[in-house]
């Protein structure tokens, strides 16, 4: 496989998933609280805060060229409107090709108290914090996605609403439901806390359902969402309009299978293309992909019998990039970055062979002229997956929990090789 010259071959984290001791994000707090639904708390991630540079250094001895990582608004703006100017200028250092995200999922307490991501007031909040950042990073950063996976809170109400029936018809089929949401969540959990959660959500944010990012999005909300992507676009252009701004997006490679075709069109319509009205301004679309979903005359199929899945419960399934690549290309015609694409396996010759086969892809798209400009593998570093805890193994890296050792995985150096010499 060939890429041409200035393509980005990199990896992906989250702040909170990597850094420990996020302790003003709304994350953290559910974290704490008796009844959550977080298998474990994050605590001390995998101190990426203090040892980035050692994270930097291995990506960069691999050959890898990028690195797609967010800044934690938590910790910028811990109180409404006090800025921290010793956080910020913790983000400053990189040594790769920095890919900036604003907001990965977690939010200030702060902003969870006066409404969140349902409340018209987080517009400009949002905008505020992304000049901010503009203002004190502008001139070191080429591209920042604004917000991760947009598009998260209406997949999340689907899977919700659909997880309730499937509960009530059988409890083991928990993990098939969860496995259609490319985010790490615990649906049983959550609703065997329901009761206790609402009475300590109360405690913490004020109200007993916060509108956290990853909450079940209302069609307002949803709109919402992306106009604080494009309040935030603004901003950043009005004080460096040379940064590319663009937004990422969770994508399912959406399959029809015979009698299937207005199902699968009907959820490629809500989870891209009543989208396109708010990101057709964009300098590029992050695109985040893990797998497919199939439907068929009675609408969406479970994985096919005897199919390799993954620790999330994820068809294996590499093939999907290219796919979803091709189907966003046929409307949004501007710059594509892949910003998250992986596997959580403790196979890690399987990560190889994901790998291998979604830069396949990728490939071929560029042989046909889709504007890719690079592959950000997800994830940088074995983390903390959400309400899943430390289980999923992503990374191409693995930490040990107690020491905080990093242990490279020749996934690591087999990606790094298509950056070293642009051939394999």
């Amino acid at each position: 496989m060939t890429f041409p010259k200035g393509f980005l071959i990199g990896a992906s984290t989250a702040a909170h998933q990597v850094e420990g001791n996020n302790i003003h994000s709304d994350y953290w707090a559910q974290e704490q609280m008796p009844h959550s639904s977080f298998t474990e708390p994050s605590g001390l991630a995998c101190d990426h805060y203090n040892r980035y540079e050692e994270d930097i250094r291995l990506m960069a001895q691999a050959g890898l060229n990028a690195y797609r990582f967010s800044i934690e608004w938590a910790r910028i703006e811990p109180e409404e409107g006090q800025f921290d100017e010793q956080e910020i200028e913790h983000y400053r250092d990189n040594g790769v090709e920095p890919i900036v995200t604003l907001m990965h999922f977690t939010s200030p307490v702060w902003l969870i108290r006066k409404g969140g991501w349902e409340a018209e007031s987080t517009i400009g909040y949002f905008r505020r914090y992304a000049a901010y950042v503009a203002e004190k990073l502008g001139g070191e950063i080429k591209y920042i996605c604004t917000i991760n996976e947009a598009n998260m809170g209406l997949q999340l109400a689907a899977i919700s609403r659909r997880f309730e029936l499937m509960a009530r018809q059988a409890r083991e089929n928990a993990q098939k439901a969860e496995g259609t949401v490319q985010v790490g969540m615990n649906f049983q959990k959550m609703m065997e806390n329901m009761k206790y959660a609402a009475q300590e959500n109360a405690a913490v944010f004020g109200t007993p359902q916060p509108q956290v990012f990853v909450s079940s999005r209302t069609p307002e909300g949803d709109a919402l969402v992306f106009r604080a992507h494009q309040a935030a676009r603004e901003a950043i252009r009005s004080i460096r309009p040379e940064i590319q701004v663009g937004v990422t997006l969770s994508l399912h490679d959406l399959q029809a299978l015979p009698g299937g075709e207005s199902f699968a069109g009907k959820a490629w319509e809500e989870e891209f293309r009543h989208y396109l009205p708010f990101i057709q301004g964009d300098d590029f679309l992050g695109v985040q992909n893990y797998t497919r979903t199939q439907y068929g005359p009675e609408g969406q199929l479970p994985c096919p019998e005897g199919v390799e899945l993954t620790q999330m419960g994820y068809e294996f399934y590499p093939e999907a990039l290219e796919h979803v690549i091709r189907k966003v290309h046929e409307d949004f015609r501007g710059n594509l970055i892949v910003t998250e694409n992986g596997i959580a396996t403790a196979d890690d010759t399987r990560r190889v062979e994901f790998i291998r086969r979604a830069l396949q892809g990728v490939e071929n798209c560029l042989g046909d002229g889709i504007p890719v400009k690079g592959y950000c593998h997800w994830s940088l570093m074995d983390n903390f997956e959400w309400q899943k805890g430390f289980s999923m193994t992503f990374g191409l890296i693995a930490v040990d929990r107690t020491t905080q050792e990093r242990k490279p995985k020749p996934s690591l150096k087999y990606l790094g090789s298509f950056a070293q010499d642009g051939a394999t």
